[in-house]
């Protein structure tokens, strides 16, 4: 495992340790309203994103950063870290297992290291670009499904882009009539990395924020998918992605644009 992840590692793990005091005695601490009305930060958000930066400062002082609760800070780097502290806060405080932190090392604005941690089932996602993509320490790879009819897929609805669902919908229907069903679990971060596993055969979602997918699209393409947007522009500016193996994403950009998107 190359430094940078295994510093992002030690980052997640940490900030995993603060979710979990907070997720076992069910108290997520305050609780504050963000951009939308299912759209919340946590006091456990603030300590784990804290923690995360923190964590990263002390081994590299000049590195810069965009986290979600607290924008982008540490000035000018060519080296920034993206992170989510938890990605599927809506999970976190209803008490479903389902949750994560999302750290990923971008370089020269390339993704080059990406960390995925689920506190409550103590697995570890990781990829170094080149170099494929771990669970555990163990490679992981996307399914060799090739039919969209036989394919389990997930997708989200993002907060931001609540104003979008009468274009999104046409989509989920069309898809969920061309596949074998389709999840909606509340975290587009571990639905990239279960695409990059193998427990999902692809996933889509727009108007995403860089953190939501940054070190989720590392871990499809290092497990030998595809992770990008529709009309082949970068998901981390559309704020749009499309994941899936090598057969079935073309078969899923070519129902999902059919229905124009919005970007974000």
């Amino acid at each position: 495992m190359q430094p940078l992840t295994n510093v992002a590692v030690t980052a997640a793990r940490r900030a995993g340790g603060v979710i979990l005091e907070y997720y076992r005695r069910g108290d997520t601490g305050e609780v504050t309203a963000k951009s939308g009305r299912n759209d919340f930060v946590t006091e456990a958000d603030q300590r784990a994103e804290n923690t995360i930066i923190d964590t990263i400062s002390r081994a590299y002082p000049d590195h810069a950063f965009m986290a979600e609760e607290s924008g982008e800070t540490g000035g000018e780097s060519d080296t920034v870290w993206i992170i989510d502290p938890i990605d599927g806060t809506a999970n976190f405080m209803a008490g479903i297992p389902h949750f994560c932190v999302s750290i990923a090392c971008q370089i020269n604005g390339v993704i080059e290291h990406a960390v995925i941690y689920d506190p409550v089932k103590d697995e570890l996602f990781t990829a170094d670009r080149g170099a494929g993509a771990s669970l555990d320490g163990k490679r992981i790879r996307v399914t060799r499904t090739t039919r969209l009819r036989q394919a389990l897929l997930a997708t989200g609805f993002a907060y931001r882009k609540k104003q979008d669902i009468a274009t999104h919908m046409p989509v989920f229907n069309r898809l969920l009539s061309s596949s074998a069903d389709i999840r909606r679990a509340g975290s587009a971060a571990l639905d990239l990395a279960y695409v990059a596993a193998g427990r999902l055969d692809g996933f889509w979602e727009m108007g995403l924020a860089p953190w939501d997918m940054a070190a989720g699209l590392l871990l499809v393409r290092g497990a030998g998918g595809i992770a990008g947007d529709i009309k082949d522009q970068d998901p981390l500016k559309t704020g749009n992605v499309i994941a899936a193996n090598p057969k079935l994403y073309p078969q899923l950009i070519e129902k999902i644009e059919r229905t124009p998107q919005g970007g974000s």
